[in-house]
């Protein structure tokens, strides 16, 4: 079955840097765009960043943007976000998601397969 799996998270320090990445199974990758969420506690899940099917095209997030990198990897069906100079305010659950269409938006609700999650912890 469809499948998507992160890793990558973990605690780092303010300024740090850390790389997640979304590994796909099941499903014919790219046929999908790629986005990836983050949920803090107590707070909405928002959209951080996606990818298009070909990798050509990417939209961020206004808070990331200049600090985050999407790239994905089609042979690997893996999707990567490169987080650079990391804030406390990045700290979340991490989540990757299928859609068939990236766009500006980064709506959750455009997004129809979603992955567990990984843990984003940022602090001194």
């Amino acid at each position: 079955q469809l499948q998507l799996v992160e890793s990558g998270g973990g605690l780092v320090q303010p300024g740090g840097s850390l790389r997640l990445s979304c590994a796909a199974s099941g499903f014919t990758f790219d046929y999908y765009a790629i986005g990836w969420f983050r949920q803090a506690p107590g707070k909405e899940r928002e959209g951080v960043s996606c990818i298009s099917r070909g990798g050509g095209s990417t939209n961020y997030a206004d808070s990331v943007k200049g600090r985050f990198t999407i790239s994905r990897d089609n042979a690997k069906n893996t999707v990567y976000l490169q987080m650079n100079s990391l804030k406390p305010e990045d700290t979340a659950v991490y989540y990757c998601a299928a859609t068939r269409f990236c766009t500006a938006k980064l709506s959750l609700y455009e997004y129809d397969y979603w992955g567990q999650g990984t843990q984003v912890t940022v602090s001194s």
